[in-house]
């Protein structure tokens, strides 16, 4: 049964919740009373559709259905979740919760304030125990972090009903266990925003050189190591006590300006609005944003390649994602989008991506027959590939989405040979073709073998199906 998912509040934030929900399958009911809340949500859903995929080595769940309406009840009726993007006034806020429980009593309610506690946010309602704090990070439909705030008052069923629905369609709940404002992230950029404003302010740095100073240094170790972990190592052997003991004293100089905040004058808005429009006024907003989705997505994707931070959260999200070939004619070992960090200088997929996306789906066959990561471990058994031929017919780009069909060609003894056709899904146009031989292999031995009756038996029946065609 689809799930369903409310959206009040159409905005930015609103539209990548909006995003999330909807590519992970999930129906979506949007209530903003803009009169353009329809185009900015389809825009930021447009981007939504051609990131996310990228993230994934397999397809998403089929879109969900996206719907606008004319009332918060309206858009609240039947939802399973419903997420609060509104304006940061707590009056504005207040009223929108009276009207979502009235309309929709005991379901989960979160929102997306940065500057509001949940009891602040709970003040007057009805029923405080559904409300919560879920403060994401924009682009919510690519960064995976969601603070989930309760407050005492706030049922601990519903928090743990809420980090279950996140977790499901791809995100990261932290659970912030007390009440604090800024919660915890926004905190940390508050303390870099005010030194940065002095060093505009005081001429030391423009607002080009102090991105730069972050994303060729330290942006890179915080975004998989984070803050501890990266200090930890610059301990050296010794670890975290000997950093905090060589550094510790520093924290007495005055390095910053943490507590006092430059006054925003009609100067300094001039100053660093006028510095920002000459490092990037030259691409519109829907370029940046496009700029930057492709970045996290390349760099989200190495850190999945290593298994950590944000790319283990996306590996996990993965595995609940794939679904094992079934027994058909031909099998579809392959359904994905192709990856910004797949394509080269010519904007295409490079010859080594097809490589991979055969091998992906030589893996899917072996994983039906009973060659799977099990069999290698456990059995230290598997299939190793020993001759391809792959014919390139038409470019493959970046966000396309393709499938391959397999077919097992030749089952018998030792060998196992496939021929893939890799197709682009949207009209079926066949992209690349590849015969692949493997033959079966002992771990141990490392020499050719035949394989187990149980792998042999389902090698022989699946080849008998497919020469069928």
């Amino acid at each position: 049964m689809t799930k369903r998912a409310a959206i009040i509040g159409g905005g930015v934030i609103g539209g990548g919740w909006a995003a999330r929900f909807l590519l992970n399958g999930w129906d979506v009911r949007v209530f903003d009373p803009d009169p353009e809340a329809d185009r900015k949500v389809g825009e930021v859903l447009t981007n939504a559709r051609g990131a996310l995929p990228m993230l994934y080595d397999c397809a998403l769940p089929a879109e969900g259905k996206l719907s606008f309406h004319g009332s918060i009840a309206e858009a609240a009726e039947g939802a399973d979740w419903i997420q609060e993007s509104v304006s940061e006034r707590l009056d504005l806020k207040h009223k929108v919760f009276a009207e979502i429980q009235a309309a929709a009593p005991g379901v989960p309610i979160g929102s997306s304030t940065s500057g509001f506690k949940p009891s602040e946010l709970q003040e007057g309602a009805a029923d405080p125990s559904t409300i919560m704090v879920t403060h994401p990070f924009n682009p919510v439909y690519l960064l995976p972090l969601i603070e989930v705030v309760p407050s005492e008052a706030t049922s601990p069923e519903m928090v743990e009903a809420a980090k279950a629905v996140l977790t499901e369609v791809g995100l990261y709940p932290l659970h912030v266990r007390k009440e604090i404002d800024a919660h915890i992230a926004d905190r940390f950029l508050e303390a870099v925003w005010r030194e940065a404003l002095w060093l505009v302010k005081d001429g030391i740095a423009t607002t080009e050189e102090i991105d730069n100073a972050i994303r060729y240094g330290f942006g890179l170790r915080w975004g998989q190591m984070g803050l501890f972990e990266t200090y930890r190592v610059a301990g050296g052997e010794a670890g975290m006590r000997h950093f905090m003991a060589q550094f510790g004293p520093a924290l007495s100089w005055p390095w910053t300006k943490l507590m006092d905040v430059p006054e925003f004058t009609p100067e300094l808005v001039d100053l660093i609005a006028d510095q920002s429009d000459a490092q990037s006024g030259h691409l519109t907003i829907r370029e940046l944003e496009r700029k930057r989705d492709r970045n996290l997505i390349a760099m989200m994707r190495a850190l999945k390649q290593q298994g950590t931070a944000s790319g283990k959260l996306v590996g996990q999200h993965q595995r609940t994602l794939m679904r094992p070939p079934q027994d058909a004619r031909p099998m579809i070992t392959q359904d994905r989008m192709v990856p910004v960090d797949w394509t080269d200088m010519n904007g295409h997929m490079n010859e080594g991506r097809y490589g991979q996306v055969f091998s992906d789906a030589a893996e899917g066959v072996m994983a039906f027959v009973g060659a799977d990561e099990a069999y290698v471990s456990e059995r230290q058994l598997s299939y190793f590939t020993v001759e391809t031929t792959i014919k390139y017919l038409a470019e493959t780009r970046a966000g396309e989405e393709i499938i391959v069909e397999s077919r097992v060609t030749e089952g018998g003894g030792k060998k196992l040979r496939c021929f893939h056709e890799m197709k682009r899904k949207s009209d079926g146009e066949v992209m690349a073709t590849c015969d692949q031989l493997m033959l079966h292999v002992s771990l141990e031995t490392r020499r050719t073998c035949a394989p187990p009756e149980d792998v042999a038996d389902k090698v022989a029946a699946l080849a008998a199906l497919h020469a069928e065609e």
